[in-house]
């Protein structure tokens, strides 16, 4: 840039590129204009190798370059077509090597949906502030539901996803349907009233709040503030499978649990038939095996009790008395034995000797024992005969009849 002066008057001459450079700060320069929403219709639509996003967006009066790079297509759920009429979010700045100012998008949403995320943010903000969100406030799930209520379209794809799960994984939970519109404005009243009912009539162990993917418009009903309210003031836990993995509405948030689709959330309140086979089986093994250990432990204890009764039993000291007494039995009649054999052996000595020392065998040994005549008593001294008694002397094998003739006392006998 140089200056220079016409008709006196200081002017300057821009190069094309400081020239557009100074256009492209001065835009981004500006606030408002790095954070907008544009809305028009999509025109030129391309999108190259490369993976960027260009388009045009306009309206009756005035057209905009757009670009949206590659890793922001990345993240969109869903990409205009040509004809389309979308809200844009980004920020202007400038394309230096092309000469143009544009729009940079980094979101991409169907016309209208601006006002309705506001909304949602809003109301979002207040359910938040009031607790319908707490996760002290929710539910747990049964293990496995008895009966199940679905509040959803009776004709709609949604029932017939989650129909089809039950009858393959669970099979014999009752469904209860309340049948309610999930789409216009009838829709949030329905939803209510379904919801009541199932609690109020339907006896059931949880509920399905379940519907089919859509816009943001077809789902609004589910960011109904009385819905929101509704499924906090339910007694029995609710669980929402509503549109797809990417949409979340309020209605997800108050939910005791929510599930991306209606198919996911039947297979979260449900257990699989063969997941419970195995559990079952799993459950008898296991049975068996504490049964086995119990056993084992009771034998071990019966036989300790069995050895403690048998010591502490009047049976044992019984037994033990018999045989004792067997014992002492044996001893006594061996002490009996003895001592006969010994009082036996003392009457045979003492009648060896009496018989030694008998008067047959005094007799035997020469000696003869005199007596009286007349009376056959014993003569022992010579004082008992006179000169003329007669006398018997017995020998030891017989008598001899004797007289006496002469009678001679020893001095020692007289001593």
């Amino acid at each position: 840039m140089r200056q220079f002066s016409l008709f006196g008057l200081e002017s300057q001459i821009w190069s094309v590129a400081g020239l557009t450079r100074h256009i492209r700060q001065s835009l981004e320069g500006d606030y408002r204009l790095q954070d907008l929403w544009v809305s028009g219709e999509v025109s030129n639509l391309s999108r190259p190798a490369s993976g960027h996003l260009y388009f045009t967006l306009k309206d009756e009066q005035a057209a905009l370059r757009c670009v949206m790079w590659r890793s922001e297509v990345s993240l969109q759920t869903d990409l205009p077509q040509d004809g389309d009429k979308i809200e844009v979010h980004g920020y202007i700045s400038v394309y230096e090597a092309g000469g143009q100012y544009q729009l940079y998008a980094d979101g991409l949403q169907k016309a209208g949906e601006g006002a309705l995320y506001q909304k949602f943010i809003l109301l979002k903000a207040r359910l938040e502030s009031e607790g319908l969100f707490d996760a002290a406030r929710k539910g747990t799930l049964p293990s496995w539901p008895d009966r199940l209520g679905i509040a959803t379209s009776p004709t709609g794809a949604a029932l017939q996803d989650v129909l089809n799960v039950l009858r393959r994984r669970f099979p014999l939970t009752t469904v209860i349907l309340a049948p309610t519109p999930v789409q216009g404005d009838e829709a949030p009243e329905g939803i209510v009233n379904a919801l009541e009912m199932l609690n109020q009539h339907g006896r059931v162990d949880v509920i399905l709040l379940v519907r089919g993917g859509g816009s943001i418009e077809d789902l609004w009903a589910f960011n109904d503030e009385r819905v929101a309210h509704a499924i906090a003031a339910s007694k029995v836990p609710v669980v929402t499978g509503i549109g797809h993995a990417t949409d979340i509405v309020i209605a997800d948030l108050v939910a005791d649990m929510h599930a991306p689709t209606p198919s996911a959330a039947a297979e979260m309140v449900t257990p699989h038939q063969h997941a419970l086979a195995q559990e079952l089986k799993d459950l008898r093994l296991e049975l068996g095996r504490l049964f086995a250990e119990r056993l084992m432990d009771l034998h071990s204890k019966l036989a300790n009790l069995t050895r403690s009764l048998q010591i502490a039993s009047p049976r044992a000291r019984i037994d033990s008395a018999r045989q004792r007494v067997d014992e002492l039995a044996d001893r006594s009649l061996a002490a009996m034995r003895y001592g006969l054999a010994l009082r036996k052996a003392a009457v045979k000595g003492a009648a060896d000797t009496l018989h030694a020392v008998g008067p047959a065998s005094v007799l035997a040994r020469g000696y003869a024992v005199v007596m009286r005549a007349d009376d056959d008593s014993l003569v022992r001294s010579t004082h008992q005969v006179g000169i003329g008694d007669a006398l018997k002397l017995r020998l030891r094998d017989g008598t001899i009849s004797a007289t006496t003739d002469h009678v001679e006392t020893t001095p020692e006998e007289e001593d």
